[in-house]
């Protein structure tokens, strides 16, 4: 007997692209990625930058000089996920924050061990590596588990390499979203979207495909109420395997009559804090 696909889940091989922030120092921003977190300016305009790694674009910087500050009500970025592909280059970053900016904090999350900072224009930042998947604990109902304990920053820093840029294969992992409804979040990224739950905390769901750890994580800490404005994340992109992926998702979004945008790569749709997702498959 063939077993057909499930068409209301997202497949493996789904991930995170690029993501882009809306901001008013172009030249600040682009300096700020390039010597901390390490990534190399792919193209740069007096609009907008791309920045990544190799030929990989990872972060548009788009210039908006008349965007306001990101209120504290608005809903919008809590942070976006830099993942490195081994301990060194995370002691590499742990070298590059404490020589060039401030880190904000450092967690041991059972799956993963991650370093924060906070950008110039108050945008979050993660820069972290998985441990080996084999080796995340996975609760009685088949859940990846998250926590946060303690890192050993002495022992990342004594990992460092001397590495001056992020390397090859450094992608965005995951980003992490502040809502204003989790129920909300849930009914438009697990049952129209396709995500499927992961781990679920006080005030905060975590949701992946493929059984990631989480590839976007949404919170309601702060209490946010409004709208995505202003500056700060300006859209996010999620990578499909193929088109029958697509066409699946697009079929889902018209079922839940979602306002759909077609783009020359994919997709455009925005949640239901009016932040812009859009989608296309592997090129």
């Amino acid at each position: 007997m063939t077993t057909q696909p499930n068409t209301d889940v997202l497949p493996q091989g789904t991930r995170i692209g690029r993501t882009a922030l809306r901001v008013s120092n172009l030249e600040e921003l682009s300096e700020f990625y390039r010597d901390v977190v390490g990534l190399n300016v792919q193209q740069q305009t007096e609009t907008s930058s791309i920045l990544g790694v190799d030929e990989t674009p990872l972060l548009v910087l788009e210039r908006d000089s008349d965007a306001p500050a990101r209120q504290r009500t608005s809903t919008g970025l809590y942070h976006n996920a830099f993942r490195v592909p081994s301990r060194e280059a995370l002691g590499d970053a742990l070298v590059r924050i404490r020589d060039r900016w401030q880190l904000g904090g450092a967690s041991d999350h059972l799956v993963s061990e991650a370093l924060y900072l906070t950008d110039p224009e108050g945008n979050g930042i993660e820069i972290y590596r998985d441990f080996p998947r084999e080796q995340w604990p996975v609760t009685d109902d088949g859940r990846v588990r998250i926590d946060t304990e303690p890192l050993d920053l002495d022992s990342i820093e004594a990992a460092a390499a001397g590495g001056t840029r992020a390397p090859s294969g450094t992608d965005v992992g995951h980003v992490h979203l502040e809502v204003s409804s989790l129920d909300a979040f849930a009914d438009f990224y697990v049952d129209t979207l396709g995500f499927e739950v992961q781990t679920t905390v006080p005030a905060a769901f975590f949701v992946s495909a493929g059984g990631y750890h989480h590839h976007i994580g949404a919170n309601t800490w702060n209490r946010r109420t409004n709208p995505a404005r202003g500056r700060g994340l300006s859209w996010f992109e999620v990578v499909l395997p193929d088109a029958e992926a697509l066409d699946a998702l697009r079929n889902r979004l018209a079922d839940g009559e979602f306002a759909v945008t077609e783009t020359d790569r994919g997709i455009s749709v925005a949640d239901p804090d009016e932040i812009e997702l859009r989608f296309r498959t592997e090129t």
